[in-house]
């Protein structure tokens, strides 16, 4: 009854939606794509793309009030959580940062409704993070067995904002704990960060021996737009949980000061988008093409980190072009019953890889993948909270 109930309200507000372009008005586009996609169904389960759509409705229903995204996403996670908390099919390898991006959402649940099995459930994922292996200076390999001795920037957000979250929640006197999510971040500002542009390179190999790997630092050698799409939602996302009178505070939000500035710098000129791969020679060039996850990925963290006060309203103008582009070139009005679909995100990004600019631009592109989709329902949030 409540999914007939919510399919009704989807419709009257696809058809309100639909009408509202076609007379140029504003459109709110987050609970346009919620919508959309709930409609067609999503997978019930604990992978990390899901992860990141479950987390794009839950910021919509933040915004919107509307009680069916809140009952939407908790239906989705007891699919994959028994009633004493134990997570179907974990972990999906010995341990990946991946498995943990669930946690987020599972702490939110927590909090939300008092039920028991969901913190159960995080208490698994935060062990992961004691039990995993490290690099020998502290960091979360990306993947154990596959990527030994790896740090990536995706899986700074996929494993430290939940356990900033978890620590604030449930662990807040832990320095230990505050200090060690602090060192995640630095290594990958020691190892990955160009200071001349003030990006940051997909990730690195302490141990130096994968083939893209810098003699010196150990990184790999291009900017993959989605890579720091996820490290900047990281920084700005993490600082809503670190304390701020612990030293690490100021640190993290200079590095997002920074990172905020050379993605702006990168931006393009003349969509509003960012390249699939951003670091020079490649932006404009042949193969390379505007990318929607990663372009969606820093318009949230962009405007958020405006709207918290870590940057400034310069920002904004840039951010609502991007924005813009995005809405009108990536949402397509061609789906069933009257649902729009998510165009332009690209499948992938490995460092299971040679790591050059010729396999970032070879792997395909996919319509409604969640890992592009997901933020752009944050980015609509941010977008829409402007008016």
């Amino acid at each position: 009854m409540r999914l007939l109930l919510f399919l009704s309200s989807f419709s009257a507000a696809t058809a309100a939606a639909i009408s509202a372009r076609q007379a140029n008005t504003s459109i709110q586009y987050s609970t346009l794509v919620a919508d959309s996609f709930i409609q067609r169904g999503v997978s019930k389960t604990n992978r990390y793309g899901e992860s990141v759509f479950y987390r794009g409705v839950e910021l919509t229903y933040n915004a919107t009030g509307n009680e069916s995204y809140a009952t939407w996403v908790q239906d989705q996670i007891d699919g994959v959580i028994s009633d004493d908390g134990v997570i179907a099919n974990y972990p999906s390898y010995p341990f990946s940062l991946d498995d943990v991006r669930i946690g987020t959402i599972l702490l939110e649940l927590y909090t939300r409704t008092s039920q028991e099995k969901y913190k159960t459930a995080a208490a698994t994922l935060r062990a992961q993070l004691d039990r995993g292996p490290r690099t020998p200076s502290g960091g979360f390999w990306h993947r154990q067995p596959t990527y030994p001795n790896q740090m990536w920037l995706d899986g700074i957000f996929m494993a430290d904002v939940f356990y900033a979250q978890w620590t604030a929640l449930l662990d807040n006197s832990n320095t230990t704990a505050w200090d060690d999510i602090l060192l995640q971040f630095s290594l990958i500002e020691q190892h990955c960060r160009n200071t001349t542009t003030n990006l940051l390179v997909h990730g690195y190999d302490e141990s130096g021996v994968a083939v893209w790997a810098d003699p010196v630092t150990g990184a790999s050698p291009n900017v993959w737009n989605r890579a720091l799409g996820w490290y900047l939602m990281a920084l700005v996302d993490v600082l809503d949980y670190f304390p701020t009178n612990h030293s690490g505070h100021a640190q993290l939000v200079d590095w997002l000061v920074t990172a905020s500035a050379g993605v702006l710098a990168a931006q393009d000129a003349s969509t509003g988008g960012w390249w699939l791969v951003m670091n020079e020679p490649y932006p404009g060039m042949d193969k390379n093409y505007i990318e929607s996850s990663g372009s969606a990925m820093f318009v949230y963290a962009l405007l958020k980190a405006v709207r918290k006060g870590y940057i400034g309203s310069e920002y904004i103008s840039p951010m609502q072009k991007g924005y813009e582009y995005l809405a009108n070139t990536f949402v397509a009005y061609n789906g069933t019953n009257g649902t729009v679909n998510w165009e332009g995100t690209v499948v992938v990004g490995s460092l299971g890889s040679n790591a050059t600019f010729e396999y970032y631009t070879s792997v395909a592109v996919d319509e409604n993948d969640l890992k592009g989709a997901g933020p752009f329902l944050y980015a609509s949030v941010e977008y829409e909270a402007l008016a």
